[in-house]
């Protein structure tokens, strides 16, 4: 998926906020984030769009930048507790 790094981010959290409903849960039930970024330069753009679904105090976090992220620009796991 090319494009706005912003709007790929949106996306993917949109499919995670709906994985997540899906099994009971909310943003707010996430512990743990991983994210593979295809370019350090998309930080910004990724963090802008990131807070808006997870707000303070921000799940544990781990960013990795690799050219290794398949048809996109970024890709992001989750770890949640169900309530």
């Amino acid at each position: 998926m090319a494009g706005d790094i912003k709007i790929q981010t949106q996306q993917a959290l949109n499919n995670l906020a709906a994985i997540l409903k899906a099994e009971g849960c909310a943003p707010a039930d996430v512990v743990k984030v991983t994210v593979w970024l295809t370019d350090a330069a998309h930080m910004a753009g990724f963090n802008e769009a990131y807070t808006s679904m997870f707000k303070e105090p921000y799940p544990a976090r781990s960013v990795v930048i690799s050219g290794l992220v398949a048809a996109a620009d970024v890709e992001i796991e989750a770890i949640a507790l169900i309530p």
